[in-house]
């Protein structure tokens, strides 16, 4: 997709201010993120001002060497993949040739436009640059933060990974545009919660950095261990969305209970009034519950004459189910 359209769409992130909020002036953090998020589109623009675009079958292309990304929004990829149908590749993939396998490539950025083309059976629009690891992970880190669609946790994974296969700080900052501050939060989350309880939850696109770093205090507790293992292998765990999976283990780790499930909608309240207005009744049906209010002057009696008929009405009822 063009960078002009994925900057435009920043404020639908879920790093940015709600819609409800738009109006509200950036400032402080928010509007550092933002100038942050600016700078990485122009750096990560860098590598591809000047280059060559060319068409590359993505049967040769490979992922590439660090994965920055916990699960992927299938409803935005069907979206990406619909709109290169409809009018092409807009934007190229930054690929590199494969340092290992000859005659191949590795990507440093685009994985989904990759995939959307493989699945489309059509070839890449591709820049080819020979780069090294330094200049991949940093390349890498640049477009997707710019981009604004890795979560807090997938971006602390990312610098989780970068750290483990040896790469510094100063790296890792520039990849990410995160100050030392920000870095050692990503690290202290990443450090106390196990990578397999992470992809459990996974990307918890609606949940921001300090409640990452609260859910993490209380998976480091010891004591808490045997319970997160519970909870995250737990069926009915695996089958709620990425953010109620965070806010049932974050709930239960906090009040020492059961993880909360989800919430079943709240019945829709109908309402009716007799014509002469001396009784009013509100009723709500859920799957296997009525319930039945009434109001108004000749509410107690017309409420009594129902109990005392219940028998009646009851008959009646199954005699009119059986004449259909």
């Amino acid at each position: 997709m063009a960078r002009k359209n994925l900057l435009a769409g920043l404020a639908d992130s879920e790093e940015a201010a709600p819609a409800s909020a738009a109006a509200y002036p950036m400032r402080g953090a928010s509007k550092t993120m933002i100038r942050s998020l600016d700078e990485l589109a122009r750096q990560a623009d860098k590598f591809l001002e000047g280059e060559a675009v060319i068409e590359i079958d993505p049967s040769d292309i490979d992922g590439s060497f660090v994965s920055d990304r916990l699960e992927d929004d299938a409803e935005q990829f069907e979206a990406l993949k619909a709109a290169i149908a409809e009018r092409g590749q807009d934007s190229p993939v930054l690929l590199r040739p494969h340092p290992d396998r000859a005659g191949r490539y590795q990507i440093v950025f685009g994985h989904r436009r990759v995939r959307a083309a493989r699945e489309l059976g059509r070839s890449v629009r591709a820049v080819v640059k020979a780069i090294d690891d330094r200049s991949h992970v940093i390349a890498q880190g640049q477009e997707n933060s710019a981009r604004a669609n890795l979560s807090f946790i997938e971006r602390a994974l990312f610098a989780k990974r970068l750290e483990d296969l040896g790469y510094g700080r100063d790296v890792i900052g520039s990849a990410l545009a995160a100050n030392a501050a920000a870095l050692s939060k990503m690290v202290s989350v990443t450090s106390r919660i196990a990578e397999d309880v992470l992809a459990a939850i996974g990307p918890a696109r609606g949940v921001g950095r300090e409640r990452w770093v609260e859910l993490s205090l209380l998976a480091g507790k010891e004591s808490n261990a045997e319970r997160i293992e519970d909870i995250v292998s737990d069926p009915s765990f695996k089958a709620q969305s990425s953010d109620e999976r965070f806010n049932g283990l974050y709930l239960a780790l906090k009040q020492g209970g059961k993880p909360v499930k989800k919430s079943k909608p709240a019945a829709k309240l109908e309402a009716w009034q007799a014509k002469d207005k001396l009784v009013a009744a509100q009723f709500a049906q859920g799957a296997n519950a009525f319930s039945l209010t009434l109001k108004a002057k000749a509410a107690p009696e017309f409420g009594r004459f129902i109990a005392d008929n219940l028998d009646r009405l009851y008959s009646e009822y199954l005699s009119g189910k059986r004449g259909h």
